[in-house]
């Protein structure tokens, strides 16, 4: 079971955007995850007049690595581990390490 998924909020703990708060766009492996206005880079494009697109210097989100973000609890306003609880019913669920409530509800 992955620890993060598309739609959670992280907060950023290490690398350029240290601090910033941002939505998981898309997960790529296990350990890289794109991340709404996280880690932008800056990439040089060619103009391409089949398609009308114009030259210039573009911004584009790159992938971080899942160990440099931490999901952001919103109840206490702080970033949180994930911990995975196996339920009665054999189902997996993800809680907040340091409050034990649900993730998913």
């Amino acid at each position: 079971m992955y620890r993060l998924k598309k739609g959670d909020e992280v907060y950023v703990v290490a690398g350029k955007d240290k601090g910033k708060t941002g939505v998981v766009s898309k997960i790529i492996n296990k350990d890289r995850v794109l991340v709404d206005g996280i880690n932008l880079s800056k990439k040089h494009v060619k103009p391409n007049p089949n398609i009308n697109e114009k030259g210039g210097i573009s911004e584009k989100e790159m992938p971080i690595n899942s160990s440099n973000i931490m999901i952001y609890n919103k109840n206490t306003k702080k970033p949180d581990r994930v911990g995975v609880l196996t339920l009665k019913n054999k189902k997996k669920v993800r809680i907040y390490r340091s409050t034990g409530e649900q993730i998913d509800l």
